[in-house]
C-alpha cells in the first residue's frame, strides 16, 4: 500500500505555523499511513525561530513529518509597503514557483500518493497549484466560525450587490450577519476592508477562493460557536452561496508547549522558570495577566498608563511589556533591555519590589494561562489567545489591536458573554509606527481589571481547568476524533489507499 501525503501550506508568523503543525499531528496520529508535508515561509527581517519552534511541538517523533523550509525570493522587497496586505499578498505569491517544485517532486514519488493540500486562510494562491496536479484543496481557517461567516458576507455584499465596503469607514451602521445573532457595529470591521487604498479587494479576494475548495477547517468547537457553524453549514448545505463544507476541528492548541508564540527552547528556559516559580508564589486566582501577541506593543505614554492602573488597581500583575519596532519598521516587538526607561520613576520599587507583580518580556503564555494563580487576562484577543483563555477558564478583559481582534472581542462579549470590556474599537495599524493611537487612559484599564478580577458570573460559564484537562485525555485516547474526518474526506475522493 502507498503511503499517503498531505501538504500543509501556513502563513509566515509563528502563530499560524504552530496551529498548522498540531493540527498536522492531530491527524496523522490517526492514521499510520499518512506523513505530512510543512511548507515554511519566512519574513523579510522575522528573527524568531520557526524551524526549532516546529520540531519542538513534535520533540523526537519526525518520522512521519518533514519541514521544507522555502527560500525567501530575491525579488521581494523588504521595506515598507504601500500596505501590508499589498506586501503580504505579493510575499506569498512569490513563493508560488517553489511550492510548485515541491508538490511536483511528491507527485513524482513511487513510494507516496498526494492526497490534497491544505492551505492557509492566506494562502489561497496556492489553490492554483493544488488544481494544476489535479488534488483537492482544503482551507485551514485559523479564526472563528462567526469572522468567517461575516467575510464572505462582506464578499457577497461587494460582488453580489455592487457594494462598496469601504464605505462602512466611520460609519455609524449596523450590519445584519447570520452567524452573528447581534447586529455588528460597523466601526467594528477589520481595518483591511475599510480601507480605500485596495487592501479591502485584495482581502475578499481571498474569501473568494476558499469556495474553491474542497472543504474549510475552521479553528473552532459546535460549543463555542454553535450559532456560527449551524448558519454556515446551512448556507453550505443550500448550495446558493458556493460554500464548501465547514469542518470545526476543536480548538487546535499548543498547551504542552507554551503555546501563542510562547514556545520552551533551550534560550529562554530560564525566563520560563522563573515565571513560573513567581507564579507558584501567588494565591489562586490572584493575579491578572496583560499580553498582547507576538505583534502586540504600545508606545511610551500608553505604557505609563497601563502602569499607573496596575498600581492603582492593588492586584496582582504579570505584564508581559514589549518594545514597539522602530516607526516605518516591519521589525516585532522585542524585549526591553531595561524596562525602567518606559516605566513611570519607582514603579518597579513600588510594586515589584514588594511582590505586587512581576515585569517581564517573553511569555509562555498558554502555560501561565494554566497555572492557577492567573485569574484575569488583558488580551489583545487574538483567536490563539481567545481559545487559550476559554480553554483554561480564565476571564478576559478585552483590547483588540489590530486584524479581526475587534471582532473576536465583540463575540467574546456581546455574543458570549464571556469577556468583559474594557475597550472593543480600540485599533491601530502593525509596521506603520510606534504613535499613539487612541489613548487609553488608566483610569479606563483600571475599571476592566477590577471587572475582570471580580466578575464570578463570566466565570462560572468558563470551564475549569480541571474540565480542560480531563478532554485533553479523552481526546488523546479517543480514536474517534475530527481528523477521521479529514481522513475519509479524502477517501470519499479516491486518493488514499
Amino acid at each position: 500500500m502507498k503511503e499517503t501525503e498531505i501538504v500543509f501550506i501556513p502563513s509566515p508568523g509563528i502563530g499560524h505555523l504552530l496551529s498548522t503543525v498540531e493540527m498536522a499531528k492531530l491527524l496523522f496520529n490517526r492514521d499510520e499511513r499518512l506523513s505530512i508535508t510543512v511548507l515554511i515561509m519566512k519574513l523579510p527581517n522575522d528573527s524568531t525561530p520557526t524551524s526549532s519552534a516546529s520540531a519542538s511541538a513534535y520533540g523526537s517523533d519526525t518520522s512521519r513529518i518533514r519541514f521544507v523550509h522555502l527560500p525567501t525570493p530575491t525579488q521581494v522587497d523588504s521595506e515598507l509597503p504601500k500596505s501590508v496586505m499589498h506586501f503580504f499578498c505579493d510575499f506569498i505569491h512569490s513563493h508560488k514557483t517553489h511550492v510548485r517544485d515541491v508538490v511536483a517532486d511528491i507527485t513524482r514519488s513511487h513510494s507516496v500518493r498526494l492526497a490534497g493540500v491544505v492551505v492557509d486562510m492566506f494562502c489561497t494562491t496556492m489553490i492554483d497549484v493544488a488544481n494544476e496536479f489535479g488534488v483537492p484543496s482544503f482551507v485551514f481557517f485559523t479564526s472563528g466560525a462567526s469572522f468567517l461567516g461575516l467575510m464572505f458576507h462582506l464578499q457577497s455584499l461587494q460582488d453580489n450587490q455592487n457594494q462598496d465596503i469601504t464605505e462602512f469607514h466611520d460609519s455609524d451602521a449596523e450590519l445584519l450577519v447570520p452567524t452573528f445573532t447581534n447586529p455588528i457595529p460597523a466601526k467594528l470591521l477589520p481595518s483591511v476592508v475599510l480601507d480605500k487604498g485596495g487592501s479591502c479587494t485584495l482581502f475578499l479576494a481571498i474569501f473568494r477562493k476558499f469556495r474553491e475548495t474542497k472543504g474549510i477547517l475552521v479553528n473552532t468547537f459546535a460549543e463555542l460557536e454553535s450559532h456560527a457553524i449551524k448558519s454556515l453549514s446551512t448556507l453550505s448545505s443550500d448550495g446558493d452561496d458556493n460554500i464548501p463544507p465547514i469542518y470545526p476541528v476543536e480548538p487546535i492548541l499548543n498547551i504542552k508547549e507554551g503555546g501563542g508564540g510562547g514556545e520552551v527552547t533551550h534560550n529562554n528556559q530560564e525566563q520560563y522558570d522563573a515565571i513560573m516559580s513567581w507564579l507558584d508564589d501567588q494565591p489562586p486566582s490572584s493575579v491578572v495577566f496583560l499580553c498582547f501577541g507576538s505583534m502586540g506593543s504600545f508606545g511610551d505614554n500608553q505604557v505609563k498608563e497601563i502602569a499607573h492602573a496596575l498600581e492603582s488597581s492593588g492586584h496582582r500583575f504579570l505584564w508581559s511589556l514589549r518594545r514597539p519596532p522602530p516607526k516605518g519598521s516591519m521589525d516585532l516587538p522585542h524585549d526591553y533591555s531595561n524596562p525602567e526607561d518606559v516605566l513611570p520613576e519607582g514603579f518597579l520599587e513600588r510594586t515589584v519590589g514588594k511582590g505586587m507583580g512581576k515585569v517581564i518580556g517573553w511569555a509562555p503564555q498558554a502555560a501561565v494561562l494554566s497555572h492557577s494563580a492567573v485569574g484575569g487576562f488583558v488580551s489583545h484577543c487574538g483567536w490563539n489567545s481567545t481559545l487559550e483563555s476559554i480553554w483554561c477558564g480564565v476571564p478576559v478583559a478585552t483590547w483588540p489591536l489590530y486584524a479581526e481582534q475587534q471582532m473576536n472581542a465583540f463575540e467574546l462579549v456581546r455574543e458570549l458573554g464571556l469577556a468583559v470590556e474594557l475597550k472593543l474599537d480600540y485599533r491601530r495599524d502593525f509596521f506603520w509606527s510606534s504613535d499613539e493611537v487612541g489613548l487609553l487612559r488608566a483610569e479606563e484599564i483600571e475599571s476592566g481589571i477590577r471587572q475582570v478580577m471580580m466578575d464570578g458570573e463570566i466565570r462560572k460559564k468558563l470551564p475549569s481547568q480541571a474540565d480542560a484537562a480531563g478532554f485533553l485525555f479523552i481526546r488523546s485516547i479517543w480514536d474517534g476524533s475530527w481528523p477521521l474526518v479529514l481522513i475519509n474526506c479524502f477517501k470519499k475522493l479516491k486518493l488514499t489507499a
